[in-house]
């Protein structure tokens, strides 16, 4: 192959490759011109001040996104209480501690976890968790916030522990010399000087793993009860933002109120989940010049 071919290829893949990222830049606008052109028109028939302040999500008199966002904030922040020390610690161990043998079996059914339908999940949610929950605090129903919150955690593990293993490998090997020449252990090196170090990593999987709690739709869909009212605590039914436009978008009328009520709120979600994506990325970009 010459060089006139090798250039003319070069110059093929470049272009394709840059009407890719066009591409994909081209589809998120839409997305976003889609979700908040409509919610635009919401907001002409109801008051900013009644879906920001309110109380009730009931399609007929009230859309206020409160309860549905405090519900999501409830199972989001809940699955992260369970995902992230049990994240962090099983990458620290895989990284730090393990053999080499547990290691290669550890980490590929760590990984498959996210091979699992989310139906799936929900499903055992329903079946085994619910009941579960429901004879250990002795409730009627175990379909609650906590519910959803233990099932998003399996579903976030494989992304903390993932990135959180790569920020500590990231740590220089004479931080971990230093603090033995020091007179360290192996524990006291781990939690007071490789944690520490990794930690802008360890914030961006915790990020990462927010993210997919709070995108997550059909587990939270069949596990938490679906109840639009404002959660008092986790063994509450609640209902989230994707849950409520995955029951609602298929039967609501077309142009209506409740219609553009639905995209108000998915454009709401669109930004959370972006800016929390952003600052994920901003410390994951912080760990790999830390790493270079």
């Amino acid at each position: 192959m010459n060089s006139r071919t090798r250039e003319k290829i070069d110059s093929l893949l470049k272009l394709i490759f840059k009407g890719a990222g066009f591409l994909t830049i081209t589809l998120l606008a839409g997305i976003f011109f889609l979700l908040f052109s409509n919610s635009i028109l919401f907001f002409l028939d109801v008051s900013p001040l009644d879906f920001f302040t309110g109380s009730q999500w009931d399609p007929d008199t009230h859309f206020s996104i409160i309860p549905l966002l405090v519900s999501t904030f409830w199972v989001a922040i809940g699955s992260m209480l369970l995902a992230v020390p049990l994240g962090v610690l099983t990458a620290a161990y895989l990284s730090e501690m393990a053999p080499r043998s547990l290691q290669t079996v550890l980490k590929p059914i760590i990984e498959m976890l996210a091979a699992i339908p989310s139906v799936a999940i929900g499903f055992l949610g329903i079946v085994l968790v619910g009941p579960g929950l429901a004879q250990l605090f002795g409730i009627q129903n175990g379909l609650n916030a906590l519910n959803g919150s233990v099932l998003l955690a399996v579903m976030a593990l494989p992304t903390i522990v993932s990135i959180s293993e790569d920020a500590i490998n990231a740590v220089p090997k004479s931080h971990r010399e230093a603090s033995f020449a020091l007179g360290a252990n192996k524990w006291e090196t781990l939690f007071k000087v490789t944690i520490p170090a990794a930690f802008p990593g360890l914030i961006a999987a915790v990020m990462l793993g927010l993210g997919r709690a709070l995108g997550e739709t059909m587990t939270v869909l069949m596990a938490t009860g679906n109840s639009a009212a404002i959660p008092r605590g986790f063994l509450d039914s609640v209902r989230t933002i994707t849950a409520t436009i995955a029951i609602e978008m298929g039967e609501v009328p077309y142009q209506t109120t409740h219609y553009f009520a639905l995209f108000a709120i998915a454009g709401l979600l669109f930004l959370i989940t972006m800016v929390i994506n952003l600052t994920g990325e901003f410390f994951a970009n912080r760990l790999r010049k830390f790493d270079a």
